[in-house]
């Protein structure tokens, strides 16, 4: 059965039982800033499940769009998934164990409306009991009448049927199935051999059943919900697996284009890194068709080290540079049925994969070098943009120690010299020191030279105001800049990023840094030794070099993407620019 028809027939059978079809919600929560990601289907119901009215009603079910990536370093394996779809059906104050037991076993076993799976290789559990609630047993005699033998039915602990969200929020016991996959079956268990069955994954679980009777607080059980909930996950990437007689899912329809392609694209065929390169692409292309776009923190960081390392295992299959964003076009095309979102997207996804490889390349290329030279991480760090995570890989797979207190600590070192040094030193309007606002001081150093590249080098500056949300700088011309000036000076500082370019500090007598071109902010006054901030290599041959204390980003690599909102007259034969990074 193809996995478009699992969604389907899913989607259809609670349909016909009442239950409204809601579009998956996006990946970015809409109203829980204590996660990054939505990472299980009930999260975007939460609110609902704990009293709120539901506009659609009191039965609900989707496929939903989910994203974890707390165990980057087994992806590759047969189990893990950075980016999964979870099906789910749910009972807000309405039906609850029956009907929810009895649903999960016809949509698993009927041949007319679900998915015809043997009855004959289902396994049950169910909770034991503790101080908060008592053991399940009307869960068991609800499975029992259904069939299921009482010696298929396992009675385990709050490891592994309690759930909850959280230290906060809706919990109870839950009831989970297990599927046979092997070849002839096993027929009957005890419960060492079930469990010992379940850690070999020739039992993989394929459906849970929460049922949420209770209300946690801070960590502890504090009493009952108002109304009795229901909310069942069946995980499509394993239903699919199963469905299809597949020990994993990326063997499985769902990966097949994407494998398909790799295999051409490539010259080495290495399945943990085949699967890296698929799992990460795929969960790419999700994330930015919600909003979120590389940085170097949140969500952004997140999307971000999953492209780079995309790119390192795409090298190590030896697929040609730009491949990912072939792969991003792949993933599209497959998942447009069930997510239409992704084609309106299209441009966007691919733009954003594309520059991103493209930025990762040039810090890669240069960062390599340095590290099988043997430099120290945290210089790989400060001066190439090299991603310490990335040096943790690659030093495991050499066998190299990498001591990371040395490393934390020289940081620490660094970020509290650096607010130090800085305060109360840049005099040009900096309005705090924040990220944001490093990231748009760095870039008004850019925009200065490339001012004075298009414009010539009489361009001056005479005055600038940087906040978190956008740089101004007024410069001496006489004139308004045209369309095509402006997309010059845009293209060269968009360049400038993409090139990574290290951005370091010298302390050298004020004729020094006179000597070497670099431009003084206007009406400054400055003692015999001053401090001049380089972008580029740090000597004449630098793209930008500024008489300033500071504080700037590291690499260029950390800027966005460059934009000149308005250009117009501050004063006579002065104009104003502002400009924003996204």
């Amino acid at each position: 059965m193809h996995s478009n028809e699992i969604r389907s027939r899913f989607l259809a059978f609670f349909k016909a039982r009442g239950h409204a079809v809601l579009p998956s919600a996006p990946l970015v929560p809409q109203n829980d800033p204590s996660v990054l990601f939505t990472t299980a289907g009930m999260q975007p119901l939460v609110p609902y499940l704990l009293g709120q009215t539901h506009p659609a009603g009191v039965r609900l079910c989707n496929v939903q769009k989910c994203v974890r990536t707390g165990d980057l370093d087994d992806i590759g394996d047969n189990r893990h998934l950075s980016f999964f779809e979870m099906m789910g059906n749910w009972s807000l104050g309405d039906y609850f164990k029956k009907e929810a037991i009895s649903w999960s076993y016809e949509f698993l076993t009927s041949k007319e409306e679900g998915l015809g799976l043997d009855p004959q290789r289902l396994y049950v559990t169910v909770f034991e009991g503790n101080e908060d609630a008592g053991e399940d047993t009307e869960a068991q005699e609800i499975w029992k009448s259904l069939g299921v033998p009482e010696s298929r039915i396992y009675k385990l602990g709050v490891d592994d049927n309690w759930w909850s969200p959280g230290e906060n929020g809706p919990c109870g016991p839950d009831s989970e199935m297990f599927y046979d996959l092997t070849d002839a079956g096993m027929g009957e268990l005890s419960k060492e051999e079930f469990l010992s069955a379940v850690s070999r994954e020739d039992l993989v679980e394929i459906w849970n059943d929460v049922f949420m009777e209770y209300e946690k607080k801070d960590g502890k059980v504090v009493g009952k919900l108002a109304k009795k909930n229901v909310d069942t996950g069946a995980g499509l990437e394993r239903i699919t697996a199963v469905m299809q007689g597949k020990k994993t899912a990326y063997d499985t329809d769902l990966f097949a284009p994407l494998f398909a392609k790799i295999a051409e694209l490539a010259k080495e065929d290495t399945v943990s890194a085949k699967r890296i390169v698929a799992d990460h692409i795929r969960s790419s292309v999700f994330m930015i068709s919600d909003g979120v776009l590389p940085a170097n923190s949140a969500r952004g960081y997140i999307l971000r080290r999953l492209l780079r390392r995309a790119v390192r295992y795409s090298d190590m299959l030896g697929m040609p540079a730009g491949s990912l964003s072939v792969l991003a076009q792949v993933v599209i095309e497959q998942y447009t049925t069930a997510h239409p979102d992704l084609a309106t997207q299209k441009q966007t996804i691919v733009k954003e994969i594309e520059g991103e490889e493209t930025k990762f390349r040039q810090t890669l290329e240069r960062g390599m070098k340095e590290f099988e030279r043997g430099e120290d991480p945290f210089v790989l760090f400060t001066t190439y943009g090299f991603p310490f995570e990335l040096t943790l890989e690659l030093a495991k797979e050499i066998g190299r120690e990498i001591d990371v207190a040395d490393f934390t600590a020289k940081m620490k070192l660094h970020q509290d010299s650096s607010r130090t040094a800085s305060a109360g030193m840049f005099k040009g309007g900096l309005a705090n020191h924040n990220e944001k606002t490093l990231r748009l001081h760095t870039a008004h150093h850019l925009l200065l030279a490339a001012l004075q590249e298009v414009l010539g080098p009489s361009v001056v500056q005479k005055g600038s105001n940087i906040t978190e949300e956008r740089l101004r700088i007024d410069f001496a011309f006489d004139r308004k800049m045209t369309d095509e000036e402006k997309k010059k000076v845009e293209d060269i500082v968009n360049q400038k990023i993409t090139e990574s370019l290290p951005v370091c500090k010298k302390e050298m007598p004020k004729e020094e840094a006179q000597s070497l071109g670099a431009q003084m902010e206007f009406g400054a006054k400055y003692g015999d030794v001053v401090s001049v901030y380089f972008i580029g290599n740090p000597d004449q041959t630098a793209f930008s070099k500024e008489f300033c204390g500071g504080p700037h980003v590291n690499n260029t690599n950390e800027l966005g993407t460059f934009k000149i909102q308005k250009e117009e007259a501050s004063s006579a034969g002065i104009r104003r620019i502002k400009a924003v990074l996204e």
